[in-house]
């Protein structure tokens, strides 16, 4: 029993310090350093300015640029479906989290680019969001 005890201690602790999570209020900074992801997610509803979105700039070390980051659960995106005219629904709603994965080779113009090295994320907007470094 106390193995078991023991086994069961020591894998949650190395998940514990495997997934490093934070909760930014408007206008806090967290980092990770050298992460295989990170997730971003949106935490809150409660203002009515924002309707639910939650902004975030991150910064990278590797290539020293910054990318503003938009997640909005509760917006609507696309079009209502049939209106008389034969299209399909096309309507959708935003996300409320989104994951960024280390790629070292890519660098196209519509990726966010590696996230390898120092990564600083600064909460923009108004509802807090929850980033984890994993």
């Amino acid at each position: 029993m106390k193995k078991l005890s023991f086994i069961t201690m020591v894998a949650v602790l190395a998940f514990a310090v495997s997934v490093n999570a934070a909760t930014l209020s408007p206008g806090d900074k967290t980092e990770c350093t050298d992460a295989q992801s990170i997730t971003l997610e949106a935490k809150g509803m409660s203002n009515a300015g924002d309707r639910g979105n939650a902004n975030a700039v991150i910064w990278k070390s590797k290539n020293a640029t910054t990318v503003p980051i938009s997640l909005g659960p509760t917006e609507h995106n696309g079009m209502e479906g049939e209106r008389g005219v034969g299209m399909a629904n096309k309507h959708s709603m935003g996300k409320r989290k989104v994951v960024l994965t280390h790629q070292p080779e890519f660098s196209r113009g519509d990726s966010i680019g590696d996230i390898s090295g120092l990564v600083r994320i600064t909460n923009t907007g108004t509802v807090p969001i929850e980033v984890s470094c994993g």
